[in-house]
């Protein structure tokens, strides 16, 4: 299942809708292009047919992603429960490191962050989705089994 939050879902529809707006300039890009004669060695077809594919698989992957995905209602969430949306600080109980993660549904690939992104499909994401301030989780990283504390929820 896949977990997005409002302003995810919000996004992903945003970018859908851009891709199809690429649709017309694309199909007039192929038009042009054609008239120009023999399709076997014109490169600018070629291209726009490439970029007309490309596009066509994101507006796909866009729409399965949207049709599959469930918007998670943050609002009843208890203060104290990990969700997605939320920075919770863990301590990993191997070497007592503590870090803030946030759970989101996708990664901004962002790493100037205060903290890191984990995604409710990861490992680690799906232990703490829904742990509670002080439970405990395991999880099996690269590096091998790994415990995990909730220490707090941050604001």
């Amino acid at each position: 299942m896949d977990y997005l939050t409002t302003e995810e879902h919000a996004k992903l529809k945003e970018e859908l809708e851009s891709f199809i707006g690429k649709r017309l300039e694309i199909s007039k890009r192929i038009g042009t292009a054609r008239e120009l004669g023999d399709l076997k060695e014109n490169a600018d077809y070629h291209s726009a047919k490439d970029d007309q594919a490309h596009n066509e698989r994101k507006i796909k992957d866009l729409e399965k992603r949207l049709s599959n995905a469930t918007v998670a209602d943050t609002e009843h969430v208890p203060d104290d429960m990990v969700f997605l949306g939320t920075v919770v600080r863990l301590k990993n109980l191997n070497n007592n490191k503590e870090d803030l993660y946030m759970l989101v549904g996708e990664s901004s690939g962002r790493f100037d962050l205060d903290y890191m992104e984990v995604t409710t499909n990861s490992e680690l994401g799906m232990a703490i989705f829904k742990a509670r301030v002080g439970e405990t989780v395991g999880v099996e990283l690269p590096a091998g089994r790994t415990k995990f504390e909730i220490v707090s929820i941050e604001e």
